[in-house]
């Protein structure tokens, strides 16, 4: 950690609002670095110059954690389902930590460093194997001295307790994330059971990420905090939701849904339904806020204004932006000009503009989890057969 910034923990003892960053994975797919379907973090080594960017435009936004991009970096994940592995784990997760440290040096930020579910757990591989796992990635994470560690995006507490007990060996500040919902986890376990768990583990901060919109994760994080209190613990709180909404959504989350993962631009939220989730959860107790799939710098650049009353400062991107529309008092076009003003942006009922289009999807809900012989995962590419028995599966759904 760089000289005189605050740790982590040290930011959210003394009640500061910590912002996290957005969803990498998606946000460089779009411009073409991450390839869909596996959502592995090869650019971070291949094209490092895209992830500098996006780290940057983050921070810019208000961001004070740059977390490495080694989302789904863990080799039995880099190489599942005849993913050609032209890096390593270990040199992926090297080179986004160089990446995230050179930005976070460039402000007041963080390094967190991450690690995710892995496939071999869906393939009902032991406890020892799964730690494994995450032991070799921990130890590019040591090597690099990041300032804290992440355990995100896992949709069983078991796993996600495992990820917790490794990392936490290391001394350093850990937070766990589940990507679930009000209803639990994928075998049932309440989101107040899964908070408990986490911190009877070893985690200091507890939340959810992905899978649901903000305020679907915000209700979830106000039940974990329940469970720990209830509990007699200690924890501090963050959420990391989608930029999408998701309110059909069922205890899988948006990849049940039909648009997932290329139709899902008509559910982005506006910069101004942000505004409304970051007070939403600093209400609600929650400090470290930040975002998941689907945001982009915009979305956490509205975090940070909405709640730069509390932080005492705006992001460096509000020098492009005026409060709730102001800068469009410049704009030529007179009705534009009508525009600049709070009561119009946050009483807007944005139209999709596609005719006959629903407003609510039917998700796929196939049930499958942990322990289903679908989910079993392997190192060669889908054959034909394979993908024709899952279209046939889908289409008689």
């Amino acid at each position: 950690m760089a000289p005189g910034k605050k740790g982590i923990l040290a930011r959210l003892d003394a009640g500061e609002i910590v912002i996290g960053d957005g969803g990498f994975v998606f946000a460089l797919e779009k411009r073409g670095y991450v390839k869909a379907g596996p959502w592995t973090p090869e650019a971070a080594a291949q094209y490092p110059e895209a992830v500098r960017q996006l780290h940057r435009e983050f921070l810019r936004a208000g961001s004070n954690v740059m977390q490495t991009f080694t989302f789904y970096a863990s080799d039995d994940k880099l190489e599942n389902r005849g993913n050609k592995q032209s890096f390593t784990g270990a040199q992926i997760n090297e080179a986004a930590c160089d990446l995230a440290r050179e930005v976070a040096n460039e402000g007041d930020a963080l390094v967190a460093g991450g690690v995710s579910q892995t496939p071999s757990y869906l393939s009902c591989k032991s406890e020892t194997e799964v730690k494994a796992i995450f032991k070799k990635q921990l130890d590019v994470f040591i090597k690099k001295d990041v300032d804290f560690l992440i355990a995100e995006y896992f949709e069983h507490v078991e796993e996600a307790v495992w990820a917790v007990e490794v990392l936490r060996e290391t001394g350093k500040p850990v937070a766990a994330c589940l990507c679930i919902g009000p209803e639990g986890d994928m075998h049932g376990v309440s989101a107040a059971e899964c908070a408990v768990r986490l911190v009877k583990a070893g985690a200091q901060i507890v939340g959810v990420n992905c899978h649901f919109d903000p305020m679907t994760c915000v209700k979830a994080v106000k039940m974990m905090k329940e469970g720990v209190e209830k509990a007699g613990l200690k924890a501090h709180y963050m959420v990391q939701p989608l930029a999408y909404h998701t309110p059909d959504c069922n205890c899988q989350g948006f990849i049940d849904l039909p648009e997932f993962p290329f139709g899902l631009e008509p559910r982005i939220l506006t910069r101004w339904d942000m505004h409304k989730y970051a007070r939403e959860a600093y209400n609600a107790g929650i400090l470290f806020i930040g975002g998941c799939c689907g945001f982009e710098p915009y979305h956490i650049r509205a975090v940070a204004e909405e709640l730069a009353p509390e932080r005492g400062f705006l992001p460096a991107a509000s020098e492009k932006h005026g409060s709730w529309g102001a800068g469009l008092e410049m704009h030529t076009k007179p009705w534009v000009r009508a525009r600049a003003r709070r009561a119009y942006w946050e009483n807007l009922r944005p139209a999709s503009g596609r005719p006959q289009c629903p407003s609510m999807s039917h998700p796929d809900s196939w049930g499958v989890t942990k322990g289903d012989s679908a989910l079993l995962q392997q190192k060669e590419a889908t054959t034909q057969d394979q993908l024709k028995q899952l279209f046939d599966r889908s289409t008689n759904h």
